[in-house]
């Protein structure tokens, strides 16, 4: 299995970089190799070569950073997405796929415009939240972190119905994106960590893209057991 680990030093705040860490630890318990490559701004990657593909969450300083050496994927990215092969970019790394990014202030930076979404950031107030999430296609509700300053306007596909917490914006019970098999979500913590059964989800996704290798998930008793306790401490929060 090959996974593409893209801005890995810059684009990696709250631990981000076990994503991947984690991601590597089943696909290898499952009795298979997994080659992970770690790029960052100034280097070239084969996109299509890769069997998934993620970025994490960075200061809004290196996210503009990135933008600028990222647009030179938008059409290896596109097509990536389009033959649903799994990608998972997390924290403000997805908003550089919108249209736009407004500054807190007034500048625009043309996003990669692969969705129409607009992102604009809030004056430089950070709005910070555990969250209980949803999502269709998961069993069980995601839990996680988020602290972000932007606002985000115009998705039509979202990945997650927020339980508790906040949305893409002040209004929105909705978070994140999902396209074929990409999902964006500005969880951090990191959030296949934190949630062993959607790191399930994810490796069997790889599974069928790939060699079709039985996912195992005997070694996530830990992990299973600490996203029990968080999810109970979060609704018992959320409900006093």
């Amino acid at each position: 299995m090959k996974i593409l680990h893209l801005y890995y030093d810059i684009m990696n705040l709250y631990g981000e970089y076990a994503n991947v860490s984690a991601l590597e630890r089943i696909i290898e318990n499952s009795g298979e190799n997994a080659e992970i490559d770690r790029l960052t701004l100034g280097d070239n990657a084969d996109i299509n070569s890769y069997d998934f593909i993620y970025i994490g969450s960075g200061t809004e300083d290196n996210q503009k950073l990135v933008l600028k050496d990222f647009a030179k994927y938008k059409e290896s990215l596109a097509q990536f997405i389009d033959s649903n092969k799994p990608v998972l970019f997390t924290g403000n790394s997805f908003e550089m796929l919108g249209s736009t990014i407004t500054d807190c202030d007034g500048n625009v930076y043309e996003g990669l415009g692969l969705f129409d979404f607009k992102v604009v950031e809030q004056n430089k107030r950070r709005v910070t939240a555990d969250i209980v999430y949803t999502a269709d296609f998961l069993e069980k509700p995601i839990v996680g972190f988020v602290n972000k300053c932007s606002e985000i306007e115009g998705i039509d596909k979202p990945l997650f119905q927020v339980k508790n917490g906040i949305g893409d914006n002040s209004h929105s019970k909705c978070e994140g994106i999902r396209s074929n098999n990409f999902f964006g979500t500005h969880v951090t913590g990191p959030v296949l960590i934190k949630n062993p059964h959607f790191l399930v989800y994810i490796s069997e996704l790889i599974s069928k893209n790939t060699s079709g290798f039985a996912v195992s998930d005997e070694h996530l008793q830990n992990e299973t057991a600490a996203y029990e306790v968080t999810l109970r401490e979060l609704t018992n929060r959320y409900a006093q």
